[in-house]
């Protein structure tokens, strides 16, 4: 098989594959139908195109392929009632493949917190079905193991199939019962994109992009609601500082030793405006206190200092809201910074048995507090733990220099 085709293949899946998927169940209703016709057709992409040559427009070749297949389906199945809305797609003029493809992923994903999908898996089945990512990357966003997450939603689409449920966006009236379930994909999706700095990884290209589109997206629909301008909010922070979280070498810079003459003040202050609103509401939410917490850091400049004990605060109302274990992590990392790393180190012992041994974020703040204690030897194995558990070439790089940092301090001690 030739490289370059297959990597056009992955490369038109990873970009089109949720707003194809949409296209095609809002025309038959049929979200498993249409999933399975969209699945033969990548198959028939990495047979063909190799020989053939990528065509010029890989996204219309793919849905012009995988709409024959919902007509041939139908037409062997001879169900009238699926045939009719899958054969209509056939008959539309040809010049309409080529014309740009509605956004109806936010339909989609309502359409996945369906009420009668298992509260649990709506978020991961968005992810998978719309956003395009594989079972282990959703499993390190819900820090479960790939093969549970596989389970979990091989269970959720043999549901949609048992039950018969059928693509169908939810009225206006219907929305706020889903939302929260959609917020959480959209935000699981970007946390996926955020780590992956250099932008190696071509299964998040444009990632984190399409995860700020939606929530820009959502808080424009429903501007009413104070999560949704919240979640919009957060990433809009997070992606303002994006200029400031490499060196010249690649390595990461952390968010305390950040230069904010590199923030994106543009970003910065669309995020503000947008948790402004939502805090009109007067009903905080998980997404509004963490773009909180990301206001408070930016706001260091003009506070001439972090205020570590307004987001120790944050933090702490944000366990009460919606505890998780990053929020766990975050406030034990911001009580070391308010108090000394010993409290901190305290918290991250007492939340440890509750963890999977794998997640790296807390080998990394673990090793970062022992090495200001001055405990070399455990604050070298965590750091080694942290390496080990990382593939961004960024952070491994940041890492190694702390740990080579720790090793140059212990030999000038003895």
């Amino acid at each position: 098989m030739s490289g370059a085709a297959a990597r056009a293949a992955e490369a038109a899946a990873r970009a089109s594959y949720g707003r194809l998927l949409a296209w095609l169940s809002a025309r038959t209703r049929d979200l498993a139908a249409a999933e399975d016709a969209l699945a033969e057709a990548l198959r028939a992409a990495l047979e063909t195109w190799p020989a053939r040559g990528v065509p010029a427009a890989p996204d219309a070749w793919l849905l012009t392929v995988a709409r024959r297949n919902l007509g041939r389906r139908a037409r062997h199945a001879r169900v009238h009632a699926m045939a009719e809305p899958a054969l209509a797609l056939l008959a539309e003029e040809a010049d309409r493949e080529a014309a740009p493809f509605p956004d109806e992923r936010l339909g989609l994903l309502f359409v996945c917190a369906h009420p009668e999908i298992e509260p649990a898996v709506r978020a991961p089945l968005m992810l998978q079905t719309v956003l395009g990512l594989d079972a282990a990357r959703i499993a390190g966003a819900f820090l479960v193991s790939p093969a549970a997450m596989g389970q979990r939603l091989t269970r959720a689409k043999a549901r949609i199939r048992e039950a018969g449920l059928r693509f169908e966006v939810p009225e206006r009236a219907e929305w706020a019962p889903r939302l929260a379930a959609v917020l959480d994909a959209v935000y699981a999706a970007y946390g996926s994109a955020w780590p992956d700095m250099a932008g190696v990884d071509p299964r998040l290209t444009g990632l984190a992009a399409e995860a700020l589109h939606l929530a820009r997206l959502l808080a424009a629909l429903l501007p009413e609601e104070p999560e949704a301008r919240g979640l919009v909010a957060l990433i809009l922070h997070c992606e303002a500082r994006r200029p400031a979280r490499r060196d010249a070498a690649g390595r990461l810079v952390p968010l305390a030793e950040q230069d904010p003459a590199l923030w994106d003040g543009a970003l910065a202050g669309e995020a503000e405006a947008h948790l402004a609103a939502a805090a009109r509401a007067g009903q905080a939410g998980r997404f509004q206190v963490e773009a909180a917490i990301q206001s408070a850091h930016a706001a260091r400049t003009a506070m001439g200092g972090t205020p570590w004990g307004a987001i120790v605060t944050l933090y702490e109302l944000l366990l009460r809201i919606a505890p998780s274990a990053g929020a766990l992590l975050g406030r034990a990392a911001a009580v070391a910074e308010a108090r000394g790393p010993a409290e901190g180190l305290a918290l991250l012992d007492a939340m440890a048995p509750g963890l999977p041994p794998s997640w790296q974020p807390y080998w990394a703040v673990r090793a970062h507090l022992l090495a200001r204690l001055g405990d070399a030897v455990a604050a070298a194995e965590a750091y080694g733990r942290a390496i080990g558990l990382t593939s961004e070439p960024g952070e491994r790089a940041f890492l190694q220099a702390r740990l080579a940092m720790l090793h140059g301090a212990a030999i000038r001690t003895t």
